[in-house]
């Protein structure tokens, strides 16, 4: 049964008949008339007015040189992974050559019919079930080569072919619905995958330069607390050398030493009075009602400093032009005394 219907022939084309040689014959455009002279091939008449010998000549094939539409019958085909398709398509020809399409085939059109469906199957046989469907184009292209190569000495050349429908196993394609399925899962779990992914990296990014700013945030806060500290020590510094610049030019003024002593006095009356407030254990001078020598042991201290200082003073001052006298040893005497 599949023989005889790749054998079928195809549909003809419609033809009114052959004309009858009346002597003076018009022939219509896009069209080619084979002319015999006592059964030999003689001419082909060419579009418009033409003259023949009547009796002698006969116009033997008449070819139409306009494009040539061919339905190619559905055909059943094996693909390489061994799966049936039932698959027809559409045939473009052209005569090229009306003498080779008139003498080099009987049935020009059923031969092409029938190249096409075997170099169909061939072509398919090469090709799986998958590859069938995304290379449709290139299968038709390399048909209509295979037919142009098989063709050229009949005078026709095969414009296109294209395959109209393919028709496969219910049982094959409910396995291809269930791979369709399956396919588009797996694309939706790539990209949740995928988008999970990205998540987690840009959540990651984001912390990481979240601890950079922390980190340089609290790098610039140290830096602005540690300068102003620094202000503060050299501010705190500078007013206390102020300070003391006061105090010494206060000191060194007429009764200044009574100032510092009566200073003292105040203090010290002010710290005794703190005494034992946060702790019973106090630990006490000897003579701690004393004030007048707490007072003078103070300011023992604070002559003794000062003339030490005076002394380094003088050492490093460069010597006068003038002899300088020597201090006398009174003086001597009573800085000794002043000091103990």
């Amino acid at each position: 049964l599949k023989r005889s219907a790749w054998l079928a022939p195809a549909p003809q084309r419609l033809s009114s008949g052959l004309p009858v040689n009346i002597g003076v014959l018009f022939v219509p455009q896009q069209e080619a008339w084979v002319v015999e002279r006592m059964g030999k091939f003689h001419r082909i008449l060419e579009p418009g007015l033409n003259f023949l010998i009547p009796l002698l000549d006969r116009i033997r094939y008449v070819q139409s040189l306009k494009e040539i539409v061919i339905n190619v019958p559905e055909q059943s085909a094996v693909t390489l992974d061994n799966v049936t398709l039932q698959i027809d398509g559409v045939l473009y020809l052209r005569v090229m050559d009306p003498y080779k399409a008139s003498y080099g085939v009987e049935d020009p059109e059923y031969a092409v019919t029938q190249l096409a469906q075997t170099t169909m199957r061939s072509e398919l046989g090469k090709l799986s079930l998958d590859r069938v469907f995304r290379e449709r184009e290139s299968l038709n292209a390399n048909i209509v080569d295979a037919i142009n190569q098989a063709s050229d000495c009949w005078g026709i050349r095969c414009l296109r072919y294209e395959i109209k429908d393919i028709h496969v196993p219910p049982r094959v394609k409910e396995s291809m619905q269930m791979q369709v399925e399956a396919e588009r899962r797996k694309r939706a779990t790539v990209l949740e995958s995928e988008g999970t992914r990205e998540s987690a990296i840009n959540v990651a990014e984001g912390q990481k330069q979240a601890q950079i700013l922390a980190s340089e945030a609290e790098k610039a806060e140290q830096i602005n607390k540690a300068a102003g500290e620094a202000n503060a020590m050299l501010v705190r510094a500078k007013a206390k050398a102020e300070a003391i610049q006061l105090l010494a030019a206060a000191l060194a003024q007429q009764h200044g030493s009574a100032a510092a002593s009566l200073s003292v006095a105040e203090q010290y009356v002010s710290a005794f009075s703190k005494l034992a407030k946060d702790s019973n254990t106090v630990l006490l001078p000897a003579n701690t009602g004393d004030v007048t020598h707490m007072v003078a042991q103070a300011l023992g201290i604070y002559t003794t400093l000062t003339k030490t200082q005076a002394v380094k003073t003088q050492d490093e001052m460069p010597p006068a032009h003038g002899d300088p006298q020597p201090p006398s040893t009174e003086v001597l005497k009573a800085e000794q005394a002043t000091s103990s």
